[in-house]
């Protein structure tokens, strides 16, 4: 394989949905909205994502829609508003949906108090059908989990938790305005896991300022000793241009290409080698993990929170900035907290922009979910599902020829097969499919 920094410089999106979100426009309308919510299907399954946009304190390498708050008002204020939001969304549906996973996602959303969360769950069970066994997934923040917090989670049914780790290397962590101790991710941890939250999954993300080989092999080995269930592991997104505070990090500290890749590589690495498996291009897992399983069975799905077994016919996104993926599109919610508020508070959908799907779309985010949960997919099988013949879609391919070249791809009839040695570049391989591409990239991260 010729890894050339053609293809390590790329910025290329997550492909977490597809098209992605900067082809989102106005053309999706409120009213747009409410009706593709109302012709959901008696029978579909849904997920729901709620928002908490507030952090007590900014980390200066975070590309989320957060803001930060020292009081508790502007928090509160949110979360009346959210309420509306979920009835006025629940209203718009002809039946109650069933609903088998929830992720609160932020921000920080155990910013909010215990009993402020109980009642959020509580409504959400009161609008939903939140099935008994359903995931209920929260991201937390270690340094600012409480005793009471950690407690509420558990009465809720909370069963999976994401704990922000990022790097345990002091000089990273100051250079990023994060620090965060191996002691408090380990009380967060125990806490969690003696309150019933079943499953905890740590983020780790490398190509930060400072970062070495070396600090990102010793945080895993201090990560490890807590035997979470699941890694993420991203690679840093530098965008100063969409991200302000992010111009506070010193650019000169920042690790090259090369650099980057060999940390993604040796972070991998001393994962498998403490006994994960590697889920799709950034996850791993324990063997017994549910995600492993999926991958085994051809199971595994993407969507915005990443690598999931979530298989449901419909995403709700809940909250400002928040994104639904709905059988017709995709919708996401006005950015801005004021506007926001304000949409919801009239009786309004707050709807921004969205994306409605052609045929051709559906085809390539099938496509180009496979190859990023498979490393392979089959073009017959994809073109199959979807009433098309794979030789038109080859022909709007061009690039991939050129990784086959340069041997990223193998081409074995209808079978596109990324090579054993080039999984890193699953993302520029996806971007072959991709009708929407421009030659920008500037509000994507780099592919490695």
């Amino acid at each position: 394989m010729r890894m050339t920094d053609h293809y390590r410089e790329e910025r290329l999106p997550r492909y977490t949905s597809y098209p992605t979100a900067p082809n989102f426009t106005g053309v999706v309308s409120a009213a747009i909205h409410a009706d593709w919510l109302s012709s959901i299907e008696k029978t579909a399954t849904a997920s729901l994502y709620l928002h908490v946009p507030f952090c007590r304190s900014m980390c200066w390498y975070c590309g989320c829609h957060t803001t930060v708050a020292q009081r508790d008002a502007p928090i509160a204020d949110y979360l009346t508003v959210l309420r509306r939001e979920i009835e006025l969304v629940s209203n718009k549906l002809a039946n109650p949906l069933a609903v088998r996973h929830v992720h609160f996602g932020g921000g920080t959303p155990t910013i909010v108090t215990p009993e402020e969360f109980t009642d959020l769950i509580g409504l959400l069970r009161e609008q939903f059908l939140i099935a008994a066994d359903a995931e209920i997934a929260v991201e937390i923040d270690p340094r600012r989990l409480t005793c009471a917090m950690t407690a509420a989670l558990g009465r809720a049914g909370v069963n999976r938790a994401s704990l922000g780790v990022q790097s345990f290397d002091p000089t990273v962590q100051k250079a990023i305005n994060r620090v965060q101790s191996v002691e408090q991710t380990a009380t967060a941890t125990a806490g969690l896991r003696s309150a019933g939250v079943r499953g905890v999954n740590f983020d780790l993300i490398y190509g930060l300022p400072h970062q070495t080989v070396q600090s990102c092999v010793e945080t895993v080995e201090q990560c490890v000793a807590l035997r979470p269930d699941r890694f993420a592991v991203f690679g840093y997104a530098h965008i100063p241009t969409f991200k302000k505070h992010q111009r506070k990090i010193d650019e000169a500290a920042l690790p090259d290409a090369a650099a980057r890749l060999d940390q993604a590589a040796a972070i991998a690495q001393a994962l498998v080698a403490a006994g994960y498996e590697r889920i799709g291009l950034d996850h791993f897992a324990l063997p017994d993990d549910s995600l492993v399983q999926a991958q085994a069975a051809g199971l595994l799905h993407r969507n915005f929170q990443g690598y999931t077994t979530d298989s449901s016919d419909v995403l709700i996104g809940l909250g400002a900035s928040a994104i639904s993926r709905l059988p017709q599109g995709y919708v996401q919610n006005e950015v801005v907290l004021g506007r926001h508020a304000e949409r919801v508070l009239r009786g309004e959908l707050p709807t921004s922009k969205g994306y409605g799907l052609t045929a051709d779309d559906r085809l390539r985010a099938d496509l180009i979910e496979r190859l990023m949960c498979d490393f392979e997919v089959d073009l017959a099988q994809v073109c199959a599902r979807h009433q098309t013949r794979p030789e038109a879609l080859m022909g709007t391919a061009p690039r991939l020829q050129a990784l086959v070249a340069d041997g990223i791809v193998h081409l074995d009839g209808n079978v596109v097969r990324i090579a054993s040695n080039s999984h890193i570049l699953v993302r520029t391989v996806a971007s072959a499919f991709d009708a929407y591409l421009t030659s920008s990239g500037g509000a994507y991260s780099r592919a490695v």
